[in-house]
């Protein structure tokens, strides 16, 4: 009996093993062909979700594993560009059911270049590729292994698909969509980081779980993994191409397939820029043939008819794209026409002039006169010849010219990424500054570099460095830009309308007030400006290397004092002390002149200044609306180094050791102050916040009281005769400053509402 259910067993295992083995003519299939052997194999490699665990193929390129996110790590890593991240659950079947159609997206957009390739490229390295084009990227979070982050994020069901811009959510999608739902919910995504780079009927779907789009043709000398018997074939052909190609060689000829391959090699030919030196109208079909999908330089106007400024730049705009001719592409956008294609470039106001290359854009927001527009023209046509590669000499021959020149130091080792970054650079410092690169060992020395490669720049022959030197920091593109825009100022810059907001905002800046019509005096007097200005660089940068040493005398102290107790924990205390000296709040300090006769008027009722007094200095505060004009003794500040230098650090000082004057009108210098007080005395100013708020109740209660008849004050008029300063009975239209009364007993001023006007007026 027992032997008998043995026996079924066996039978049975038997049985399923023979039914699970594939057929014999399959395996001998697969034992023939390598190549099919692999490619199954690969097939076969897949997740419960039907997901590739190895890179896939997509039109013949190879493209990574989608990426899981580790949950504790997300909100790092979604802090730049933009993400595209699914949040699932391992055990819903929607999740699963959506999985094929969020591969395939991620296949497709992937390997689809922006603009057309002229040849083959690897789209994990070139600045063609999709990733590096918008910034994004493509990312899952299991909710199951990682909920606190899904949670974090208000996912409440599953699948959902967020979209994500420097960590902050920008569009959501919930549940399982279709392909082409899916590709018309990115492609708005897309179309909003560049605007007009999207075709209007967005792009061709393949079948979900397709390795290609229908039409596509593998290239000679390639297989198609739905297809290894004509991979095969094509590699055969090639082949023989290539022994064909090499006995010609050998015999010094020169084949026709040679010459044909050549041609293939060969590069488009550029268009012809600006051709008739006009303006070309713009519709929304020629911006993304023209601008977008290339990467010809543009400058465009963006207008209205109606717009008044718009009509006065017409005859100069027009000026501008004769004097361009086969130089700069010159367009202009009716915006009233064209109203989508402006909203989706954010014109806010008109004329709104930007240059366009390659996908990128900056706005001009310099003056409007022909010189001007041609000045930025011309520096953009030179921008767009690249990097510029300079010998010492050079560079010294550019010093000469140009107030600030940022130079690249480079050795044999640079990699072509490096380079890449660097040219990325070129289109936001047009107008700003040159930017050059050089290997010459002069510029090493004299800049005493030992480390490459190396960013630095030179304003009057000053160096300031690029401090981080990882691969990773001198690629990042927002922080290099971000170094740039605080050194890209000249030592001592004139101060125009274009600039004045950069120069005058958040810093102390030493102004002098200077007049071009004497020629002497204004040569002296900005060479002494220039001077204090250096002679202040240096002082500050040695006091900035005394305050950072003392810092880590301090930790190394701290790291002593723990060795000789044996005391582990401050140790690591001492040991995990970062000195960052970014922290430390420093007021900085910014040189600049500013015409004096052109700018007579603002400065007289700005400063109450005239320049036909003389060259005068003035130390401005913008943030708090204050400036100081005069010396510790009460002279007036004029261009000389001692004046300046003397002065400065008195002003420098919290407190400042000499009084300002306000710009601000009466009730304004009264906000500034309590403002200045706050943020300097944060303890201080909520005590005395406290104290007015209880003053403030205390003679609501006493003009309440004096309203209803009882007691007649101070002065027998009920509640301090309309507060303290007040000129009315009641409290409501007082307060503590009446403003000035007109004919009907109201005050009048900025600030009236929220000092003393803005409550009901009470009845005597």
């Amino acid at each position: 009996m027992r032997w008998s259910i043995i026996s079924r067993v066996v039978a049975l295992s038997l049985a399923t093993l023979s039914l699970a083995a594939p057929p014999t003519h399959e395996l001998v299939g697969r034992s023939s062909n390598a190549k099919e052997a692999t490619f199954d194999s690969k097939a076969i490699e897949k997740d419960a979700f039907g997901r590739p665990l190895k890179p896939s193929t997509f039109n013949g390129q190879e493209v990574p594993v989608l990426q899981d996110i580790d949950g504790e790590k997300l909100d790092t890593l979604i802090s730049k560009g933009y993400w595209l991240v699914e949040f699932f659950s391992p055990y819903c079947h929607h999740c699963k059911a959506f999985a094929p159609t969020l591969q395939t997206l991620y296949e497709l957009y992937y390997t689809s270049p922006p603009v057309t390739p002229s040849e083959d490229t690897d789209p994990s390295t070139s600045l063609n590729s999709f990733t590096r084009y918008y910034d994004f990227h493509f990312g899952r979070v299991d909710c199951v292994a990682f909920g606190s982050a899904c949670q974090a994020h208000e996912v409440g069901s599953f699948p959902t698909v967020l979209v994500f811009k420097d960590g902050k959510m920008l569009k959501k999608s919930v549940g399982a969509k279709s392909l082409t739902e899916m590709s018309e919910w990115l492609e708005e995504v897309l179309e909003s980081i560049k605007p007009g780079s999207r075709p209007k009927k967005g792009l061709k779907l393949p079948k979900v779980g397709e390795d290609h789009v229908e039409g596509y043709e593998a290239p000679l000398g390639k297989s198609k993994a739905d297809d290894p018997e004509k991979g095969t074939q094509a590699g055969l052909k090639q082949n023989e191409i290539e022994d064909e190609l090499e006995e010609e060689v050998s015999k010094g000829k020169k084949s026709a397939s040679s010459k044909g391959k050549d041609k293939t090699k060969k590069p488009r030919p550029k268009a012809e820029l600006n051709p008739n030196g006009r303006s070309v109208p713009l519709t929304a079909e020629d911006f993304l043939s023209k601008v977008t999908t290339t990467r010809d330089p543009w400058f465009i106007k963006f207008y209205t008819k109606w717009c008044p400024h718009c009509q006065h730049l017409a005859s100069t705009w027009h000026s501008m794209a004769r004097d361009m001719k086969g130089k700069l592409n010159i367009g202009e956008v009716d915006c009233e026409a064209e109203k989508r294609l402006c909203k989706d470039v954010h014109v806010h106001g008109y004329p709104t002039l930007l240059y366009f290359q390659g996908g990128e854009r900056i706005e001009y927001s310099g003056l409007r006169g022909l010189g001007d527009l041609l000045n930025f023209a011309n520096k953009a046509v030179a921008a767009g010849e690249g990097v510029k590669d300079v010998t010492a000499a050079e560079f010294e021959e550019m010093e000469k010219t140009e107030e600030v020149i940022f130079v690249y130091l480079y050795d044999h080792a640079t990699t072509s990424e490096d380079f890449e970054a660097l040219e990325r650079l070129l289109l936001s410092l047009i107008g700003r500054a040159r930017l050059v690169k050089s290997k010459d060992e002069k510029l090493y020395k004299r800049f005493k570099v030992s480390t490459w490669p190396r960013l630095l720049v030179s304003r009057d022959g000053k160096p300031s460095y690029y401090t981080p030197l990882s691969p990773r920091d001198m690629r990042d593109f927002r922080k290099v830009l971000g170094w740039m825009q605080s050194v890209w100022q000249p030592i001592v810059a004139e101060l125009t309308a274009a600039n004045a907001k950069e120069i005058m905002g958040n810093k102390l800046v030493v102004l002098g007030i200077l007049s071009r019509d004497r020629a002497d005096e204004f040569i002296i007097a900005k060479r002494e400006i220039k001077n204090a200005a250096l002679e202040w660089i240096d002082k500050q940068t040695q006091a900035f290397q005394l305050e950072r040493q003392e810092l880590r005398d301090a930790k190394q102290l701290r790291i002593e004092e723990a060795e000789d107790r044996n005391d582990q924990r401050a140790l690591r205390n001492a040991k995990s002390i970062r000195i960052n000296m970014e922290d430390i709040e420093r007021k900085e300090v910014a040189f600049a002149w500013v015409d004096g006769v052109f700018w007579e008027r603002w400065i007289r009722t700005t400063y109450g200044i005239s320049v036909k007094d003389g060259e005068r200095v003035v130390v401005n505060d913008e943030e708090n609306h204050r400036y100081w004009d005069t010396t510790i003794t009460g002279n007036p500040i004029v261009p000389s180094r001692t004046s300046i230098l003397e002065t400065l650090p008195k002003i420098v000082a919290n407190p400042p050791k000499i009084s300002p004057k306000t710009t601000a009108s009466f009730f304004g210098h009264i906000y500034f102050t309590l403002r200045h007080a706050f943020a300097s005395h944060p303890v201080f100013g909520s005590g005395a916040l406290v104290i007015l708020v209880v003053v403030l109740l205390f003679y609501v209660r006493s003009a309440r009281r004096g309203g209803s008849g009882v007691g007649g004050g101070m002065n027998g008029n009920g509640a301090l005769n309309g507060g303290v300063m007040g000129e009315k009975k009641g409290w409501g239209t007082g307060g503590f400053f009446q403003l000035p009364t007109g004919g009907n007993g109201k005050g009048d001023g900025a600030l009236g509402g929220l000092l003393g006007n803005g409550a009901a007026e009470k009845a005597d």
